[in-house]
């Protein structure tokens, strides 16, 4: 038979107080039901605990060499309903994030250094990708969640982060590099760098969209995938390009960047709406509480 947690919390309380009735009191029971399950205990142990006279109680010799072992079960049952606590609080278990490599570079630092300070025990995975496989990922369970401009697929949960002003990238020394902000339609006339449309088709058609609203197909002369890639092929004179303001901190020599008007561009957290896990909805919290007191597009 196996004592019972609570009959170790009396002994070691008696212990402690040496006293029966001082214990007894710091238990908020009777001293007759303290009592009872101490002998109870001394049973189940087939072993006197403590010796009981008129100058007090104090330990056997045998409840000596069981204090400190009753003390290491109890903390170590705190310890674990500590753990399921926080787990259920979502401040424990494991998180994997994915990050679009447009949005790794400012998002990333602020998202990492808050999780580590507010939620120590939370382990987080992250990885920078592209647009298809941080899609695959959010759907075959890869990812728990990701942080990228609005995928624009059904299926999925999202909640905005940051929202920032489009610009359009000139290299330096461009006749309009000196305006404030452009419209769309005033770069008809313009060579362009893209993204290959196979990288992701739903934000192509959209640009389709926007370039036929702004009455003119744009003359595509060179792609990358990459960011980086886009603004050094700008930088070099091959062509403009379109992005929003916080790739400016992805380079900032040899491009300039003109706000278009009236275009903004979101970045959201997404997930697999049927993910229950207390940590998600934790750090889905701790992200918006600090989109809404930090400026994103400009940290890093």
């Amino acid at each position: 038979m196996t004592p019972e947690l609570r009959q170790l919390r009396y002994f070691v309380a008696v212990a402690e107080e040496s006293s029966f009735t001082q214990a007894a009191t710091r238990l908020m029971i009777t001293q007759q039901s303290l009592s009872q399950q101490i002998n109870a205990l001394e049973r189940i142990l087939g072993a006197k605990l403590f010796d009981r006279d008129s100058r007090g109680t104090k330990l056997t010799d045998t409840g000596a060499l069981f204090l400190p072992e009753a003390r290491a079960v109890l903390n170590r049952a705190d310890e674990a309903v500590a753990v399921v606590r926080r787990a259920v609080r979502g401040e424990t278990g494991q998180l994997r994030l994915a990050f679009l490599a447009s949005t790794a570079n400012h998002l990333l630092p602020p998202v990492v250094r808050a999780a580590r300070e507010r939620l120590p025990h939370l382990q987080l995975t992250t990885e920078e990708t592209t647009i298809g496989p941080l899609v695959d990922g959010l759907f075959d369970g890869r990812y728990d969640l990701a942080f990228t401009r609005p995928p624009q697929v059904p299926g999925l949960a999202a909640r905005t982060v940051t929202t920032e002003q489009v610009c359009v990238v000139l290299p330096q020394g461009h006749p309009l590099a000196d305006r404030t902000e452009l419209t769309l339609s005033e770069l008809a006339n313009e060579r362009w760098v893209m993204t290959p449309r196979s990288s992701w088709e739903p934000w192509h058609q959209t640009f389709d969209e926007n370039f036929r609203a702004a009455g003119f197909t744009p003359d595509v002369v060179a792609r990358d995938a990459s960011v980086q890639g886009l603004l050094g092929l700008v930088a070099a004179g091959v062509g403009i390009t379109r992005l929003g303001w916080s790739a400016h901190n992805l380079r900032r020599t040899g491009v300039v960047f003109i706000p278009l008007a009236g275009e903004v561009m979101a970045t959201e957290m997404v997930w697999q709406p049927h993910n229950t896990s207390p940590a998600l909805r934790r750090i889905l919290n701790m992200v918006t509480d600090l989109a809404a007191t930090t400026d994103l597009t400009t940290t890093g």
